[in-house]
């Protein structure tokens, strides 16, 4: 078979959609050296070529012109498959002999609006419908979206598969403190913090961080608040947030961080907090786990199937709560010390592997289809 994929956000600086799309993509070319995998980029390379089984076909451009000249080539190539794994518009718009298989993450889109950006709902309502109803199978990344899919479009059942996210691999790895020594160095990380990781917009809920942590402080004066994540949609709220609560010189932002020194990162922090208004999945709880951080994470959509027993799952929107959680863990060693064992085991129970064999078992359904 040859099978075409967008692997778009499977390089740089990667969010949610970006990790799946390069965790799967990255372990399906592992397991299978049997099928031709034609890539599509929008940049010069991708982090897939070492594998002998792979065309890179990069088209240099943006927006609807680059989904444009896929949709052209993919006439010209007619690959067998075509996997979306971060974006609906080539299923939209794909010809009827394509075999199509779609990625639905979340419904943010349709469900909290107002929590994200307005070009990407507007893409999304526009699309996703349309792709739903070419798509052969809908791969959905927790058993919260599929729920989510099968209330708000009627969606067989059937026709979906769960795929679940897991933490990259390099949060197998064991910690070495002398590169712990170098990444606190590195970002100017403080002795003591409470860690935050996310892409600094509205949905990920960083100001009842920001606000349950002014309580914190008063009961820990030598403990400071860590965010780690790229600017985002409407990222200035959390400035003024910072401001509001007169904690400029207790609030760090480090910007985006690579797996590498996240991984120390959350092994340095006190406590992972993860206030999300809403998640398809929700990986840094995971890699907070596996990195040997106790867990603080929200009790809405699919984050308490994630997180499971492992952490403390609190009301995002009760700052109170956030805070409670919070010192618990700090005044409690055996609380801690269970969550960490809790956290460690649950987080192995993710796998690329796994996730990678399950998408190549639906593949070849489809072939003898």
């Amino acid at each position: 078979m040859k099978i075409a994929i967008d692997v778009r956000e499977a390089d740089g600086e990667k969010t949610g959609k970006g990790f799946f799309a390069f965790g799967l993509v990255n372990h399906l070319l592992a397991q299978d050296r049997h099928n031709h995998y034609l890539l599509y980029t929008d940049k010069a390379k991708v982090p897939f070529e070492q594998y002998e089984n792979v065309e890179v076909k990069s088209i240099l451009q943006q927006g609807f012109a680059w989904h444009y000249q896929v949709l052209k080539d993919l006439k010209v190539r007619r690959p067998d498959l075509y996997l979306a794994p971060t974006s609906f518009i080539v299923p939209a718009f794909a010809p009827k002999w394509l075999k199509v298989f779609v990625v639905v993450h979340d419904l943010v889109a349709f469900m909290f609006p107002k929590h994200h950006a307005k070009k990407a709902v507007l893409i999304e309502r526009m699309t996703l419908r349309r792709a739903l109803r070419k798509a052969g199978k809908v791969f959905v990344v927790s058993e919260n979206t599929q729920n989510d899919l099968l209330r708000l479009f009627k969606y067989p059942k059937s026709l979906t598969v769960e795929v679940p996210c897991a933490p990259h691999d390099i949060y197998n790895r064991e910690i070495d403190p002398k590169v712990s020594a170098k990444v606190r160095k590195k970002y100017s990380l403080p002795d003591k913090f409470i860690l935050g990781v996310g892409t600094l917009e509205p949905r990920k809920n960083f100001p009842a961080l920001i606000k349950a942590f002014v309580t914190v402080k008063r009961k820990f004066p030598d403990y400071k608040l860590v965010i780690v994540g790229k600017q985002g949609w409407k990222y200035r709220e959390l400035q003024k947030a910072v401001k509001q609560f007169e904690l400029t010189e207790d609030v760090i932002f480090t910007g985006y961080m690579k797996d590498e020194d996240l991984h120390h990162t959350y092994n340095l922090a006190e406590v992972f907090v993860f206030p999300s208004l809403y998640e398809g999945f929700g990986i840094p709880p995971l890699e907070a786990m596996a990195s040997g951080c106790p867990v603080v994470a929200s009790n809405t959509s699919s984050l308490p199937e994630v997180v499971g027993e492992a952490g403390l799952l609190i009301e995002p929107t009760n700052s109170h709560k956030i805070a409670d959680a919070i010192i618990s863990l700090i005044e409690n060693p055996q609380l801690r010390n269970m969550l960490l064992e809790r956290g460690f085991h649950h987080a192995r129970k993710y796998s690329w592997d796994e996730s990678a064999r399950i998408v190549l078992e639906e593949f070849s359904k489809m072939e003898a289809g």
